[in-house]
């Protein structure tokens, strides 16, 4: 069944702070709009009130018919103590919820017709939902993502690659009428990346998405929404991302010339009125003190000529009240990003000679690699390939049991690990911070933090509490502040915002250390300027 919603004069936000208001938007079959804007400005708010999890601050959200199935995937970044692979994909499908009302009442058959009634509805939603066969299709799916576990598998086993896998397995076996994706390119592989893709593409129902991964909402969306928390602005813009970026850029240059040429023509009236207003003082003045008592004649004509002044500046004083106002565009808040720089290293920064290593059933190796002194490498494979190992072994972490791994002299290793883990996880996010920088005062590390958008809620809260982009502006604050010549960023743009990536790729252009950049967000890899590219796949690092 294909569904149409509709949102009308929809308002959101947390207790009496609005994030968004008045937004109109209709999601017909087929359509896949992408919904962006800062970190804070309610995206995932939007998501939650069009699924029906959060109730609206005004408006109404409503579907047709209104028995659509609707799909909220919301991120994940905890797993449920006992869940299993299929319980997970049961629960993210919607499969599960509909087998519960399809038993319950069931149970309740017979009593009277309303239950009746009731069974029948629950009967038509579960078989709608593919909860019949749901059993059978997982083992195909999973085997085809190359996801190597078991139903019976719990979820709280699997590294992030994996889990990312079965969320995409959850997306590809769900029958929604209409989907709402939140993040859902987070730690996908390229491949995994490509069949996501391929999947929103081809769904004959509405999707509603948040991503930040710029490629993607290029390849998919037909339609962005944009909450502009600054402006106080939502706006909705037919066509692609691109089209989107083209089109806000003129919105931006022409708010920001109508501004000027606003403020220039009321500053020049008002200077002409000011001017105008103490010619005419001046003139009565000096009509009433140079005249001759006996020589009326000329007073009055003194006196007419300047209350003739005095005519044109309330003429002047009109003109200005009858101008349209124009708002002066506010100034967004910007992430300003550098990486602190070190002395130079030795010119060989790190090397491995035929390394190899066995990690359970999974060999690394042989690689022969070496890292040069200001070199930049890109690195890209599948989840599971060996780039974190390949990482740990150049970083001296792991020792390859066969073959050398070294680090050259006088290296400072600046790193965002995939798992944003450079902090004390126990510790308020200001003290760990201070441990991490004892050479910074308390006062200077919240300064730091608050350069990154991290205010005292975020600074007084434990690390293990922050989200992951609190995390991820926490990493970076420590890179601006240490001195850095081997800069290693693992997934940079997860859990980042689009202008927090832009100033990422800046602060890249302008660092001149050494960089291994492991990373599947295409346009990153494509924008930052790289010597290098390697490429890992079954423990093997091949370059070009």
């Amino acid at each position: 069944m294909t569904a149409t919603l509709v949102a009308k004069g929809l308002s959101g936000g947390h207790g009496h702070r609005v994030l968004f208001e008045a937004l109109d938007l209709t999601v017909a079959p087929g359509d896949v709009v992408g919904v962006v804007g800062a970190n804070g400005a309610g995206k995932t708010t939007l998501l939650q009130i069009l699924a029906g999890q959060v109730a609206p601050l005004a408006g109404t959200v409503s579907a047709a018919p209104p028995d659509a199935f609707l799909g909220w995937l919301p991120q994940e970044h905890e797993g449920v103590p006992g869940e299993t692979v299929a319980g997970y994909l049961a629960r993210r499908t919607g499969t599960a919820a509909t087998t519960r009302e399809m038993e319950q009442t069931a149970a309740a058959l017979g009593t009277d017709a309303a239950a009746d009634d009731a069974y029948a509805v629950a009967l038509d939603r579960w078989l709608a939902s593919g909860a019949p066969d749901l059993e059978d299709r997982i083992p195909a799916v999973l085997a085809d993502l190359g996801l190597e576990a078991a139903p019976t598998t719990l979820m709280t086993t699997l590294s992030g690659g994996q889990a990312a896998r079965a969320a995409l397995a959850a997306l590809l076996l769900s029958r929604f009428d209409v989907v709402l994706l939140d993040e859902p390119t987070n730690d996908l592989d390229l491949a995994g990346l490509e069949l996501l893709e391929s999947f929103v593409r081809g769904l004959r129902g509405g999707v509603v998405l948040v991503s930040h991964d710029r490629e993607f909402l290029a390849r998919c969306v037909t339609r962005v929404v944009e909450l502009d928390l600054t402006q106080h602005q939502v706006a909705v813009h037919d066509g692609g991302y691109d089209a989107f970026l083209a089109e806000r850029e003129v919105a931006r240059r022409h708010a920001r010339q109508a501004y000027e040429d606003f403020a220039a023509t009321k500053a020049d009236l008002l200077s002409r009125a000011r001017t105008q207003r103490e010619w005419s003082s001046q003139g009565v003045r000096n009509a009433i003190r140079k005249s001759p008592d006996n020589d009326k004649i000329r007073r009055k004509a003194s006196v007419e000529s300047a209350e003739k002044q005095g005519q044109k500046v309330r003429q002047m004083e009109s003109r200005i009240a009858r101008l349209d106002e124009v708002e002066e565009p506010r100034k967004e808040w910007a992430l300003q990003f550098s990486v602190g720089a070190a002395p130079r290293s030795s010119s060989v920064v790190a090397t491995l000679n035929e390394a190899s290593l066995q990690r359970g059933g999974f060999t690394f190796g042989p690689v022969t690699l070496q890292v040069d002194a200001g070199m930049r490498i890109g690195i890209t494979g599948p989840n599971g390939a060996g780039k974190t190992t390949l990482i740990e072994l150049l970083l001296g972490r792991l020792q390859p049991e066969r073959g050398t791994a070294s680090l050259g002299a006088s290296v400072a290793v600046g790193e965002i690990d995939q798992a944003r883990t450079g902090l004390a996880e126990a510790l308020p996010l200001g003290t760990a911070v201070e441990a991490a920088l004892p050479a910074l005062t308390p006062a200077e590390v919240r300064t730091l933090l608050a350069k990154f958008g991290l205010r005292a809620d975020q600074v007084t809260s434990p690390v293990h509490r922050l989200s992951p982009g609190e995390r991820t502006r926490a990493a970076m604050a420590l890179l601006q502040a240490r001195g850095v010549n081997l800069l290693v960023l693992d997934e940079p743009t997860n859990h980042l915002d689009l202008p927090a990536i832009e100033q990422l790729e800046q602060a890249l252009d302008s660092y001149d250390g050494a960089l291994l950049l492991v990373s599947h967000d295409r346009r990153l890899l494509d924008n930052v300027a790289l010597d290098q590219r390697w490429s890992v796949a079954g423990g093997r690092v091949s370059t070009s």
